[in-house]
C-alpha cells in the first residue's frame, strides 16, 4: 500500500492507546462517518494483536485502514506483522524494525526528533518520520525549521496536535499528523461515549480540511 497516497485527502492517524476489547466496531463507525483514514493500535495496549484484528475486520467495508503503533522491539514488530497491520509507527528509530518492515514490505513512519535521527530514518527507508513529541520541541515551529533542509522528506507531526494547532502543523510543512488521547481518550472509550469522541474529531478534521 502506498500510505502517502492513501492518506493525500485526510492526511491523518489516529492513535488508539488502551481501547478496551469489544469497541472495536463502534470505534470504526465513529471514525467512518468523520472521515478519517487510518487508525493506529499501540502494541503496548492490553490485547493489542485481538483488537487489530477485530478492527481491521470491521474497517474492511469502510476502507479504512489499521496499522500498529509504539513497535519498539523486534519482537512487538512480529506480534504487529502477524495480525496484518497495514501499516507500522514507532516511537524511536531503530534500524533494524525499520529494514525488516521495509523488507516485509510493509509502510513503517519510525519516530525520530533530532535532524539526525530525521535523516537516519529516511536513508533506512522509511515510508515517512514521525516528529515526536514536536510539541516538547517548538511544535509548528520545529516543523518549520526541519522542513529547511529535508523538503524530501515527509513529515509526520505528533505530540500534542489538536483542533486549534492543527492547522499551524500543515502550514508550517507537516505532510501527516497524528494524534491520540486528546480526542480518542482512554477513559471516554471505556465509557462508550462514541458520540463525544466524534464529535471531538469532527473538529479536529475539518480544522484540517481548511487547510489542505
Amino acid at each position: 500500500m502506498n500510505l502517502i497516497e492513501f492518506l493525500k485527502d485526510m492526511p491523518v492517524i489516529g492513535i488508539l492507546r488502551d481501547i478496551p476489547r469489544g469497541e472495536e466496531e463502534a470505534c470504526v463507525k465513529t471514525a467512518a462517518s468523520c472521515g478519517l483514514k487510518a487508525i493506529e493500535v499501540t502494541m503496548n495496549t492490553d490485547g493489542a494483536e485481538g483488537i487489530i484484528k477485530e478492527l481491521k475486520a470491521a474497517a474492511r467495508p469502510y476502507g479504512i485502514s489499521v496499522g500498529a503503533g509504539t513497535v519498539r522491539t523486534g519482537g512487538d514488530l512480529e506480534r504487529a506483522l502477524n495480525t496484518g497491520a497495514e501499516f507500522i509507527v514507532t516511537p524511536n528509530t531503530r534500524n533494524d524494525i525499520i529494514r525488516l518492515s521495509c523488507t516485509a514490505g510493509v509502510p513503517i513512519i519510525p519516530g525520530a526528533l533530532t535532524p539526525t535521527e530525521v535523516q537516519k530514518a529516511h536513508d533506512l527507508g522509511a515510508t515517512a518520520v514521525k516528529v515526536f513529541p514536536v510539541n516538547c520541541v517548538g511544535g509548528p515551529e520545529y516543523i518549520k525549521a526541519l522542513r529547511g533542509p529535508f523538503r524530501d522528506i515527509k513529515l509526520m507531526a505528533c505530540g500534542g496536535v489538536n483542533a486549534e494547532n492543527v492547522g499551524d502543523y500543515f502550514r508550517a510543512g507537516s505532510n501527516i499528523v497524528s494524534f491520540g488521547g486528546s480526542i480518542f481518550n482512554a477513559t471516554l472509550m471505556r465509557e462508550k461515549k462514541w458520540d463525544e469522541i466524534g464529535k471531538k474529531l469532527t473538529v479536529l478534521l475539518d480544522a484540517v480540511k481548511a487547510v489542505i
